[in-house]
């Protein structure tokens, strides 16, 4: 059963999770299927970003209540080790990520649009890591991502107080990017994608590789790593191409190479 559909929206692909009736709340077998859908997506050299959304009236409500009381301490600890290697797989992809949040991301649900590269949120959208509600912490990497994404304070306002956010509250403290009528925000989050697949493919992959690889080095090693970059990429033939196109006033035709 297809728990994450895969649509593709021209260099795009569209990631839906596809458990309405119980708002998309992430189990074993969702879990898993994320991990198969970002490895489809890794295997194709012509997409050039992902854009994740829900069926229904949810993004993602959270991690399956129902499976995590039958686990016991190991049992937790695994799905908490699948769960981390779902985000992780999202995290690590060559392209850039997008969420497309509407309605709840809670929980489990918060922490997979928190592995997105950025999250664009419908005005109805509330995010929040309730999970010391039920005597438990975020298990998918969310005390680590939020600290990173929205600084210390608001993290920790969320994860110990662990009431949730709306829209507007996620975006003031840099959670969601950017704000959309609910009828817009899929497309709107394709939009971007379709515009990234302009751009130079190595080079996007590039800077991408080198802001995850940077963000908890020193400074001096995080410019290091940029250095070196720059100048690899500087051999590329898509680097020639992409200055001679403006140069010469004209569109470039990218090769990814």
């Amino acid at each position: 059963m297809d728990r994450i559909r895969n649509e593709r929206r021209g260099a795009v692909a569209l990631l839906t999770l596809d458990r309405p009736k119980a708002l998309n709340a992430l189990d074993t077998a969702t879990l898993e299927q994320l991990i198969a859908r970002c490895a489809e997506v890794a295997a194709d050299p012509t997409l050039r970003a992902v854009v994740l959304t829900g069926a229904g009236r949810a993004f993602a409500a959270g991690a399956d209540i129902a499976e995590m009381r039958r686990l016991d301490a190991l049992g937790a600890e695994r799905f908490s080790q699948l769960g981390h290697a779902a985000m992780e797989a999202f995290e690590s992809l060559s392209v850039p990520s997008i969420a497309a949040v509407h309605g709840y991301a809670l929980g489990g649900g918060c922490e997979l649009a928190l592995a997105c590269d950025w999250i664009y949120a419908s005005t109805k959208a509330r995010f929040g890591q309730p999970e010391v509600g039920l005597g438990l912490i975020p298990g998918f990497g969310g005390t680590s991502r939020l600290l990173r994404r929205v600084g210390s304070g608001w993290a920790k306002e969320l994860v110990l107080g662990g009431q949730p956010i709306d829209a507007e509250t996620a975006q003031r403290i840099g959670l969601a990017n950017r704000l959309f009528a609910p009828e817009e925000l899929v497309d709107a989050a394709l939009a971007a994608g379709e515009s990234i697949a302009a751009k130079g493919p190595l080079a996007v992959a590039t800077a991408k590789r080198v802001m995850q690889e940077s963000q908890d080095a020193d400074v001096r090693v995080a410019h290091a790593i940029e250095r070196t970059a720059f100048g690899w990429i500087s051999a590329s033939a898509d680097r020639n191409e992409g200055m001679d196109a403006f140069l010469e006033k004209r569109d470039p035709e990218f090769r990814n190479a």
